[in-house]
């Protein structure tokens, strides 16, 4: 049974996992053209070993391509602070190197007004004292101080804006595009809900 491709690979591979196809032209006869042997038949499993054979390189040429983009980062920023051994390189391709992006994320439960010090959340994972968030709804946004982490409620400076039940919390209003390999501005987000009675 031949291992022809019909799926993505593992990329760690240490020989050839390409199982190519050796072709053969009809024999046929010189005089009377009667096809004395066949030659290969093109079969869907063999189109399909050449599809996901050519998918399955582009996969491992993208992905030595952020090895060597992460490996350059890093030579570059040892060259510029000897023995800092790439800490603050993210080339922004989702494989983490030594720093990590505080996701920390909580939604207001209710609207606050301008001067509001402390703020009903959803939840305070990832959330402590003495760390700076950023508040924002469709309308406003500013980053503030948290003073102080209770059971579902947090103390900051007093607001400078009124933000709608909704308004996000966060430590880093950012989206990371790790296919393009970008840092993007996040979005305060509002959903249509559609309820259904069930009988």
């Amino acid at each position: 049974m031949r291992n022809l491709m019909n799926g993505e690979i593992p990329l760690n591979f240490k020989k050839n996992p390409y199982d190519r196809t050796q072709w053969h032209d009809d024999v046929t006869d010189p005089v009377t053209s009667e096809v004395i042997e066949d030659g290969t038949p093109f079969m869907s499993e063999y189109a399909n070993n050449f599809e996901w054979g050519i998918y399955n390189a582009y996969r491992f040429l993208i992905e030595m391509y952020r090895q060597m983009e992460r490996m350059r980062v890093q030579l570059e920023l040892d060259g510029r602070v000897p023995g800092n051994s790439g800490t603050f390189a993210d080339v922004l391709d989702g494989s983490s190197n030594k720093i990590t992006l505080d996701k920390a994320l909580t939604d207001i439960i209710e609207p606050v007004t301008i001067g509001t010090t402390t703020l009903k959340v959803a939840g305070v994972e990832g959330l402590t004292a003495f760390i700076q968030v950023t508040i924002f709804d469709d309308e406003h946004s500013e980053d503030v101080l948290i003073t102080e982490v209770g059971t579902n409620t947090i103390k900051v400076q007093a607001l400078k804006n009124s933000y709608k039940k909704g308004a996000k919390v966060a430590r880093s209003n950012v989206e990371i595009d790790t296919v393009n390999a970008e840092m993007g501005i996040g979005n305060w987000q509002t959903y249509s809900v559609e309820l259904v009675e069930v009988v």
